[in-house]
């Protein structure tokens, strides 16, 4: 549910989207903290197959998805089991991504498998009121991956995250189930440069429908 007050707009579900190293849960925390709002994060860590799956994406691709599904669907569950004036909630996924990622590592008999469980727990799935879409070029997110010292993300290879990345475009390219906010991270910080914070929040607030770029020069702090 959005609310308006004056000519900025409260987003009631704010998700931030984006592949592997653009920095989502980051500003996602923090957006929280501006916001004073509640965190809903896919909290990958918890996930006993994916060190598994980035050693041998082969054999342990379908528990590492479904692991996933039934993960976001739980949270995604509460959050339709709660009352709507409940406070402001940031995400770190939406669900369709869940799909996607299952789109580039199943086989043909896996996908089909996984999209009957899918269909099954989605139905209904809370409609976000925006989706910030964070992009960065593949080198710049391996930059970023190889800084944040995750071992089991060291195996990631430039060739999956090209494939990703693609499938992300792909995505939005066709997203209208919400007002989106593409914004392109190569040459700015939002996690932390303040001013680059700052400019996004300002592009959030303002938005209350369609779609959006941004796509901003990185001021010094």
């Amino acid at each position: 549910m959005i609310a308006e007050t004056g000519k900025k707009t409260i987003h009631r579900h704010i998700v931030v989207e984006g592949p592997i190293g653009v920095g989502k849960t980051s500003l996602a925390r923090r957006l929280a903290d501006t916001l004073g709002g509640e965190l809903l994060l896919e909290q990958a860590e918890e996930n006993p197959f994916l060190p598994r799956f980035y050693q041998n994406p082969r054999q342990s691709a379908l528990p590492t998805q479904l692991y996933f599904l039934f993960q976001r669907a739980r949270q995604l569950q509460a959050l339709r089991q709660q009352d709507m004036f409940s406070p402001v909630r940031i995400a770190d996924y939406l669900m369709d991504k869940d799909r996607l990622f299952a789109g580039l590592t199943l086989d043909e008999a896996e996908l089909k498998l996984y999209d009957q469980v899918y269909a099954s727990l989605t139905l209904d799935a809370p409609r976000p009121d925006l989706v910030v879409y964070l992009q960065a070029p593949v080198e710049v997110l391996l930059e970023r991956i190889a800084r944040r010292g995750i071992a089991y993300e060291r195996g990631i290879a430039a060739d999956y995250l090209k494939r990703l990345c693609d499938a992300y475009a792909r995505l939005f390219y066709y997203y209208q189930d919400s007002p989106l906010l593409i914004v392109n991270t190569s040459d700015i910080d939002p996690v932390t440069n303040d001013n680059d914070y700052t400019m996004l929040v300002e592009q959030i607030m303002f938005i209350k429908s369609g779609r959006h770029y941004f796509n901003p020069i990185s001021k010094a702090v």
